[in-house]
């Protein structure tokens, strides 16, 4: 802690006090409360003074500087105990608590107010939205509970008058999950006290029949004090934090009729009247009738009378007097506002309780309590509420000692280790004082309640003096009529550990007993509201119905104290001790004796006596070894020696630490937190690499497990492919099996598709399926039909697509002017003509042969008819006797030949020597319609494939021209 803080801030652990006297701890204490360091260790325990002013060591840049660090890495801080409590349960899983004790004034409800929202900021990294939601009704309940549980007194601006223990439930990741609140005795006389002014609305007020006067009220004038406050702001959180808890409108609205409820009720006055009491003035009781969603006579008839069952069953009413009508508003006035808190508890409770919760899905759920209860009082006068609450302290006080001081010795005694006692004062006396069966005074004051006839508080008194007068810590004026500092009849005094403390049995059996008439339960239990209904289930029994009479006050708060003790005896306890430094709330004053006393009732001293005497920490050998074998070569992963402690030796002796530590029978105990410190700085820097080591082995295990999973899974796609393959061809060969015997030779057959290897193969396999169709079909050809046919391929290759209709359908008869039937006028002479032509020009045969017409220059038409053969081009005049008007070599051709992509028989010749020959074919008589460009095209083209045996002519070079909508054949 040297390291951390100067040492002008005195000594940040009292553990370090050169010689630990009262001098030394009280001269260290103011130290550093001027300086401004609040905080103080005693080894774990947090000793925390009140500042009385706000202090900027609360932001988020402080709460990470301590999430996740140890305890003593940093300066002393609530947020450090608080981490230490989260990292050990959350570590070990093991169930935590956090108890703030002190007086009143000492700052208490804020301390734990810092470690709810330590906790709530360090969980839910991954932002959760219902883990938010949990975390923001958990936060959000103090302020709610603190509005209607907290009183503003000349000791404390904002003093607990009840006490509050909180359960946060976490799931295996240690995130809140939810939790549960219980609330020990609420002071039901400290009604809240406030100016109305700029808080309600008009609205408002109006309908609960207020005004914005709070000295108005007699509840809200008795302890009014000057407001330093910002009501209106307080007000708005409250109503907030309602809304963000889940209270609907309906039940915020009862919660204000009840408050109102109880203003007017502090309001109602009673006179007598003859031998009867009445009401003055018949408004409120309108009022609070209307409020409350009573019938108005039922209301002023609960208040006037009490109804009352004699042994017989018979039921009777009776007037009270105007004492005890005044008695029953008062204790009316106190139940609702003690209901509606038990009620706003519970509703809180109702919204964070962890729901649908299992084990074996979830994991273990582990808790972390908050105690903040009220702290030891000792007033001028001091009652009832203070004899509870002193024992309250005493209780916790005895926890302490139990825990800190007798448990500790204990277990070095049971472990063996040496030791030298430190004497303490146990207050088990004290406690048994006040709650031993049939000897305490809680049993003193029950038996008084439950005694038939009027029992007096004095009388209650004498059976005090009568049954503990030789107790040591117990004593009144009777028992010393020499002290006069006390009176007959009505005063006793308690020796506490805190210091003694004189109460006034006047009252005492009032508040002990139940003090409201039954008739206001059942008035209660019958309202029309029903959240004002739910808070009283005990009106539910009729008068004549035999009940059990209900426990004490006293007997009550005794048994929650119990469980209480018994749930935090079952947690890891972690303290925050709060001192108040005086008691005007000065931020500079620090009151030597009033902190001496705190310190000694406290216990401080004896806790830094054995701390300093003792071990800060102890750990069975197992754990310990578990936690810190991977810091040493000998023990990671698993040792191979006779037993855990000498497992635990060796990394001791590597660490050097023999000298601070001590081994029992079961555990290693370290002196000094340093010591810890430096194993876990170690385990942290170690935990990365055996992370990493871990990763690295998994991620291997991982890769070898993909490498078998993908050498499984090609094996079995190779084994698939090779049968989709097969499958495939045998499907093929079933499919095509018996196509030779077809009439279409398969052509029918639907081909099965193929997976994607076999895509060319399946190509190629069409293309020869289609070539063997085709010579199958072709075999059957005679030889005189070829060159049709041949002709007609060649004219399906350069004009498919091109023109719709080429004539394919027909029979070609190529030399139509020979033909009779066609031409029979002119086929003789052209016969003629063409047997002189082959005489002389010795061409072989007749490629093509019809009638044209030409278009010359002039745009005049002539009709011609034109001679193809294997050697020329012939234009011949029909009307002389078909006589040769031009011969053009075949060979001259440029191979290259127009027509029209029409239904026209437009034709255009291209010559080499640029002279063209433009025709239009004619139709003759075989065919009117006839179309006879194709068969040319296709004539042409055959004859040019078979000359230059060459099959790519006019395949290759097929192109179509733009111009006057013309196809261009390369021939």
């Amino acid at each position: 802690m040297a390291e951390l803080e100067g040492l002008h801030f005195g000594k940040s652990d009292f553990v370090l006090l050169d010689e630990v006297t009262m001098e030394q701890f009280l001269e260290n204490l103011k130290l550093r409360f001027e300086e401004g360091r609040i905080y103080t260790f005693i080894g774990e325990v947090v000793v925390s003074v009140n500042p009385y002013r706000q202090m900027d060591i609360y932001g988020n840049d402080v709460i990470e500087a301590y999430r996740g660090r140890e305890l003593y890495e940093n300066p002393p801080h609530l947020y450090a105990v608080a981490d230490a409590a989260y990292k050990a349960m959350k570590r070990r899983a093991k169930d935590t608590c956090i108890v703030i004790s002190g007086e009143s004034g000492a700052g208490k409800t804020e301390a734990s107010k810092y470690i709810m929202q330590y906790i709530a900021a360090i969980t839910n990294p991954s932002q959760r939205q219902e883990v938010e939601s949990v975390k923001s009704v958990l936060l959000k309940s103090n302020c709610v509970l603190e509005a209607f549980g907290n009183a503003k007194t000349n000791r404390n601006d904002n003093s607990s008058r009840f006490g509050k223990y909180m359960d946060i439930n976490f799931n295996f990741n240690g995130d809140p999950t939810g939790g549960h609140i219980n609330n020990y005795l609420l002071e039901k006389s400290c009604y809240a006290v406030g100016d109305l002014k700029g808080v309600c609305s008009e609205d408002l007020l109006k309908s609960l029949h207020l005004n914005k006067d709070p000295t108005d009220y007699t509840y809200t004038s008795q302890g009014a004090v000057a407001m330093t406050v910002d009501d209106r702001s307080h007000h708005r959180a409250v109503m907030s934090a309602l809304k963000v808890i889940g209270f609907s409108q309906e039940e915020i609205n009862s919660i204000y009729k009840i408050l109102a409820t109880i203003l007017h009720l502090g309001n109602l006055k009673f006179e007598n009247e003859a031998e009867n009491v009445q009401l003055v003035g018949g408004d409120l009781v309108m009022h609070i009738s209307e409020l409350t969603g009573t019938e108005v006579e039922s209301m002023r008839k609960a208040l006037l009378y009490r109804t009352v069952a004699t042994g017989g069953g018979e039921v009777i009413e009776k007037g009270h007097s105007e004492q005890e009508a005044s008695y029953g508003r008062e204790a009316l006035a106190k139940a609702l506002y003690e209901r509606l808190f038990g009620w706003i508890v519970g509703r809180i409770n109702s919204v964070i309780e962890v729901k649908n919760y299992n084990p074996a899905l979830h994991g273990k759920n582990t808790v972390i309590g908050v105690l903040d209860i009220y702290g030891f009082e000792i007033f001028d006068n001091n009652s009832f509420e203070q004899f509870c609450i002193n024992y309250c302290n005493e209780k916790l006080q005895q926890l302490f000692i139990e825990l800190i001081l007798r448990q500790e010795q204990d277990e070095y005694q049971r472990e063996g280790i040496t030791w030298q006692h430190i004497e303490y004062f146990n207050n088990q006396i004290i406690v048994d004082l006040v709650e031993q069966p049939h000897k305490g005074i809680i049993s003193i004051l029950d038996d008084a309640c439950l005694t038939v006839g009027k029992v007096t508080d004095s009388a209650c008194l004498d059976s005090m003096n009568d049954k503990l007068g030789h107790h040591p810590h117990f004593t009144s004026r009777k028992l010393t009529p020499t002290d006069k500092t006390m009176e007959f009849n009505r005063h006793f005094r308690i020796r506490h550990y805190a210091g003694d403390v004189m109460y006034s049995v006047e009252g005492f059996l009032d508040k002990n007993k139940d003090p409201l008439f039954q008739d206001f339960k059942r008035l209660m239990f019958n309202s029309s509201d029903p959240i004002l209904k739910e808070m009283w289930p005990d009106g539910k029994l009729s008068i004549t119905e035999v009940t059990k009479r209900p426990l004490t006050a006293a007997t009550l708060f005794k048994n929650s104290i119990i469980a209480l003790v018994d749930k935090l005896a079952c947690k890891e306890p972690y303290y925050v001790r709060c001192v108040k430094p005086n008691e005007v709330k000065s931020p500079m004053l620090f009151d030597d004796a009033r902190c001496q006393h705190q310190v000694a009732y406290l216990g401080l001293l004896e806790n830094v006596h054995v701390r300093r005497a003792g071990f800060a920490y102890r750990q069975p050998y197992d754990r310990f070894l578990q936690r810190y074998k991977m810091t040493c070569e000998y023990t990671w992963p698993n040792h191979l020696m006779g037993s855990d402690r000498e497992a635990v030796e060796a990394i001791v002796l590597q660490h050097n630490f023999e000298g601070d530590v001590a081994y029992g029978h079961t555990k290693l105990f370290v002196r000094t937190p340093r010591t810890l410190f430096t194993l876990e700085q170690e385990r942290t820097a170690l935990i990365p690499i055996l992370v990493l080591f871990l990763q690295k082995v998994w991620r291997g295990a991982l890769a070898r497990m993909r490498c078998r999973r993908m050498r499984a899974i090609y094996t079995i796609m190779g084994c698939y492919k090779r049968y989709k393959v097969k499958a495939h061809f045998w499907e093929v060969e079933r499919r095509f099996a018996n196509v030779r015997n077809m009439t279409d030779y398969g052509k029918s057959v639907e081909w099965p598709a193929p997976p994607a290897s076999l895509m060319q193969f399946h190509r190629i396999t069409q293309h020869l399926y289609r070539r063997w169709k085709a010579r199958q079909i072709i075999k059957n050809i005679p030889p005189s039909d070829m060159a049709e046919v041949r002709a007609k391929v060649a004219a399906l290759g350069a004009l498919s697509g091109e023109r719709t209709d080429w004539g394919f359908g027909r029979s070609w008869e190529r030399d139509y002017l020979a033909n009779a039937r066609d031409c029979p006028l002119t086929s003789s002479n052209f016969v003629r003509t063409t047997k002189d032509l082959k005489n002389k020009d010795q061409y072989n045969q007749i490629l093509f042969s019809g009638f044209v017409r030409m278009l010359n220059w002039f745009n005049n038409t002539k009709d011609r008819a034109l001679l193809i053969t294997d050697k020329h081009i012939y234009r011949l005049e029909p009307k002389k006797h078909f006589k040769v008007q031009k011969r053009i070599p075949i060979e001259t051709v440029s191979r290259t030949l127009s027509v029209t992509s029409g239904t026209d028989q437009m034709v255009v010749l291209h010559t080499v020597s640029k002279d063209d020959v433009l025709v239009h074919l004619q139709r003759g008589q075989l065919g009117p319609n006839q179309d006879r460009i194709g068969e040319l095209v296709g004539t042409l083209c055959d004859h040019f494939v078979r000359k230059c045996s060459s099959a790519t002519i006019y395949l290759n070079q097929f192109s179509g021209s733009g111009t006057c909508g013309s196809v261009v054949l390369d021939l």
